[in-house]
């Protein structure tokens, strides 16, 4: 409570006399109310003369004040006009120029931008913005300066431009996802920077060695682009560099030596590169590491022993070294660990105790080596999302930690076959059939559902089950899918097209499964033998146009039956462009067990952050299985047509010998008269030759008969017997066999008479595969097929003197010599008249045969005094053939044969 008495007593001296002040004032403050009291005192009391003039005063206070409020609100103006945060007219010009070169719409680009929010800045999406900043603290005339540029996923086009070096206060430069070519500007070391991303664009050419003359950078991000060359050691002066990410480019050569000068690295990545000698010791110096990415870079290990310097590593990414098999590096003092990736690294170990440490291990990755022994029981307390231990040789009894756990976890193959029998099924590898292989074709539209093409159905492949997954369709076919998409755990498994495919079977390419890592296909309880496997791609994910979405890269790698088909394929490159179906066929898979395996393997190429992260790794459309022998007889195609083609060739060559040693000739034959070939016709079933005779010792022509369609035309249109006849007949029959048709009965089209006839045609239109029997449909060699076909071509040809001996038939068909392609040209269409009259021939010949038959006394004897000396010479003259040939009136029309 205050004391009573005076109010300023508890008040020090300086406060009194302010307060007393305070009163003096309060005193003279009543003394002018009193006096403005008087002067508006009641008019009743005034006189008009003190009206007038105080109207007068008040007209001139407006006047004042109105006056006063206008200066105060021009020097406020004016005040802040003086005061403007400008940016100079250089860096107008510079923004400008840039913004022209990049197709930049996004700029509204003045001195006063730094202070219009709008000018520069507009946000769109995560990752798509443009924004400026401004640096206004200079105390030189108000004066701002650009320190940071931002223009991110906005698809702008042009050359990287140089004019950057013109913001001489520039730190960061991020034009990360656009599509922007041209080379890295040597200018960039006359700025400060100290970030610089390109990111995702089509930067080309290679490092300029001046950027390590940047001594402020501290962030050089180039991935994904189109770099090359080597890595300049000038890089190692950058001291306060701390992440380098130049992941899916084409750099080549070894790390060099001065990069163990980084020493303040926190993240490294060189994904993608194709890069020499080994993982250098002189990582041990970047003890400041968390991240380090290196996979798929063809670097040759062992992991060095000095990576157990880096005890601050949170995420680790090695993967497919070459070189020997290796111990498991030593990671046990790295406590921080949360993502551990070791896959195809060639180890050859048991998987330590100590792993089991890592309490903050989220990732785990150690499939596709060589990893023995029992997975440890220290395991079951980490906290793992993924672990993927698949195509690996452990042994033992699954923890039921394991059996029992709701996190993604494969170990698919991942057991040997020899385990014990509680071992599951799916964990063994080769996935041995239960029961007896009885399938023979497998039809799989991967991603998508059941449907019908090219006369197949094809299976669908539906399930959505991504990070580690063993999926398996009943007892036919199954699929392992192993990895989650690096910045994308959510990412699908499915793809789906949004857009026109440029296909000519599109339902088959609409959908694709995907992997991040490895997705093997297997194809289940199959008979034992060859197949043909066609795989269907079509890239679905990128776009076919000029945004940051076209320019991304998928590269993966292919095997069937653990042989490696198909090496850093490139899906738009095959197909030379985006939304195409190709195939890819492999023939003669040969399956020796039941398990087909198919395998598709991202080994770390390839862009990995376009259109944004997480799309990489394998895609496949669909699958086609067909086996290349008979479901009913399991002799395959070649086979049958083989052994037929074997089944004749010794028929003939027994013919043969028999002829030469004059063995199955008529037994009253005199020999003076000559070994005589009586093989001549050929009987109707399978056109084999035999001998018809007409008295004892005579011959003579008109009891030749021929079977029609099998006659060699020498001898059909002069008489003249070869030993080459044969060789036509063959081709023959050997045309058939391939057809499935007969020589004579087939008639494609009126204007032609003989399936020889047709053959011809399709020979010189390329399409002789059209002659194959359509009962084969797609289940035939069709490099077995055209070579018969084009035997038989060589076999048949109308000069006996170009056709091939039937010792260089027999070579052929063995595969000691190669096969020919015959040279056959076929002639006008006039020729109609020359088969019509081959058939005729044939008419004439069967009706004179049965005439001199029922009046074989009367025929001439035909004797020959020399010895049979030349197999291509004529038995009978020229003279002889027109006089006991019945259809000689039909020779002219023949004359052109050859």
């Amino acid at each position: 409570m205050f004391k009573e008495g005076r109010p300023y007593e508890h008040l020090t001296i300086n406060e009194k006399q302010k307060e007393e002040a305070k009163a003096t004032d309060c005193s003279e403050e009543k003394k002018r109310a009193a006096a403005e009291s008087d002067l508006f005192e009641s008019p009743f009391t005034s006189s008009a003369e003190s009206i007038q003039e105080m109207e007068s005063v008040l007209a001139v206070t407006k006047i004042f004040s109105a006056l006063l409020l206008v200066f105060l609100l021009l020097s406020c103006f004016l005040d802040f006009r003086s005061h403007a945060q400008l940016i100079p007219e250089t860096e107008v010009r510079t923004l400008q120029q840039i913004s022209a070169k990049l197709n930049n719409g996004y700029w509204n680009v003045s001195r006063t931008s730094c202070s219009e929010s709008t000018d520069f800045y507009q946000y769109f999406a995560k990752d798509i913005l443009t924004n400026v900043t401004c640096d206004c603290s200079y105390n030189v005339s108000n004066v701002c300066h650009i320190t940071h540029i931002q223009l991110k996923g906005l698809n702008l086009t042009g050359v990287l431009p140089e004019e950057f070096a013109d913001l001489p206060k520039l730190q960061e430069i991020d034009l990360s996802r656009n599509y922007i070519n041209g080379t890295i500007p040597t200018s960039f070391t006359r700025i400060p920077l100290v970030f610089l991303s390109l990111l995702g664009n089509r930067i080309s050419g290679s490092i300029p060695k001046e950027i390590g003359d940047i001594a402020t950078l501290e962030a050089l991000i180039l991935e994904d682009n189109q770099l090359e060359g080597t890595f300049p050691h000038q890089l190692g002066k950058l001291s306060r560099l701390k992440r380098f990410l130049a992941s899916a480019n084409n750099f080549t050569g070894m790390l060099p030596e001065a990069f163990a000068n980084l020493t303040n690295l926190t993240d490294f990545r060189i994904d993608g590169n194709v890069l020499s000698g080994k993982i250098p010791d002189f990582i041990r110096n970047w003890t400041k590491l968390t991240r380090l990415d290196m996979q798929g870079t063809s670097m040759e290990g062992p992991i060095p022993s000095t990576i157990s310097h880096l005890k601050n590593l949170t995420e680790l990414r090695v993967t497919d070294l070459n070189g020997p098999s290796t111990r498991f590096p030593d990671l046990r003092e790295m406590k921080d660990m949360q993502q551990l990736v070791l896959r195809n690294c060639l180890i050859n170990d048991l998987i330590p105790e100590y792993i089991g440490e890592m309490t903050k291990l989220k990732t785990l990755d150690l499939s596709f080596n060589s990893l023995s022994g029992v997975i440890p029981g220290s395991f079951e307390k980490l906290p793992l999302d993924y672990m993927y231990l698949t195509n690996n040789s452990l042994s033992g009894a699954l923890p039921d930690w394991i059996l029992s756990s709701r996190k993604h976890l494969n170990l698919a193959a991942s057991h040997s076959s020899a385990g014990e029998n509680s071992i599951s099924w799916c964990l063994k590898k080769g996935l041995p059939c239960s029961k007896k292989p009885h399938y023979h074709s497998l039809f799989i539209n991967c991603g998508g559902g059941k449907l019908k093409f090219d006369g197949n159905e094809y299976e669908e492949d539906l399930s959505r089950m991504g990070p580690s997954n063993f999926f398996f369709s009943g007892e036919k076919w199954g699929y392992s899918s192993t990895g989650v998409f690096m910045g994308k755990s959510e990412a699908n498994y499915i793809a789906t097209n949004t857009s026109a495919l440029n296909s000519t079977d599109p339902d088959l390419y609409t959908t694709a499964r995907l992997s991040p890592l490895s997705l093997m296909y297997y194809g289940l309880c199959l008979r034992k033998g060859s197949y043909k496997v066609r795989l269907h791609f079509a890239e679905i994910m990128y776009t076919d146009d000029q945004t940051f979405s076209s320019i991304g890269t998928r590269i993966f790698d292919v095997s069937i039956q653990g042989e490696k088909v198909l090496k850093d394929f490139n899906i738009v490159e095959k197909a030379e462009g985006v939304g195409k179906g190709i195939t890819r066929d492999f023939n003669n898979v040969s399956v020796d067990g039941s398990t087909l395996e198919i395998h598709l393997y991202w080994s770390g190429k390839g862009t990995t952050a376009i259109p944004d992260r997480g799309v990489y790794g394998p895609l496949i459309s669909a699958i086609t299985v067909t086996p290349n022998f008979d479901p009913y007889t399991g002799l395959s195609v070649g086979a049958i047509v083989g052994i037929v083609a074997a089944s004749i060739v010794v028929i003939v060559s027994i013919l043969a010998f028999l002829r030469m040693k004059a063995i199955g000739l008529w037994e009253s034959l005199n020999k003076t008269y000559g070994q005589w070939l009586g093989f001549i016709n050929y009987e109707e079933r399978i056109g084999l030759s035999m001998a018809r005779c007409t008295s004892q010792y005579a011959w003579s022509y008109p009891c030749v008969a021929s079977k029609s369609g099998y006659m060699a035309p020498e001898y059909a249109m002069r008489g003249y017997l070869t030993d080459k006849a044969d060789v036509y007949s063959f081709g023959i029959v050997a045309l058939e066999i391939v057809s499935g048709k007969s020589n004579t009965n087939y008639r494609p089209r009126e204007e032609f008479v003989y399936l020889l006839d047709w053959a011809y045609v399709l020979q010189e239109q390329g399409n002789l595969l059209e002659l194959v029997d359509p009962i084969l449909r797609e289940k035939y060699s069709k490099e077995e097929a055209m070579k018969m076909l084009n035997l038989a071509l060589l076999c048949t040809n109308p000069s006996p003197t170009l056709r091939p001996s039937m010792s260089a038939v027999v070579s052929m068909l063995e595969g000691r010599i190669p096969v020919q392609v015959p040279i056959v040209k076929r002639a006008s269409r006039n020729e109609d008249s020359r088969f019509k009259a081959f058939e005729k021939l044939s008419q004439d010949s069967r009706t004179h045969i049965s005439s001199v038959s029922r009046n074989s006394q009367t025929q001439r004897s035909i004797s020959m005094n020399d010895s049979w000396l030349d197999s291509s010479r004529s038995l009978l003259s020229n003279e002889e053939i027109r006089d006991h040939s019945p259809s000689s009136k039909l020779i002219p029309d023949l004359t052109d044969i050859n």
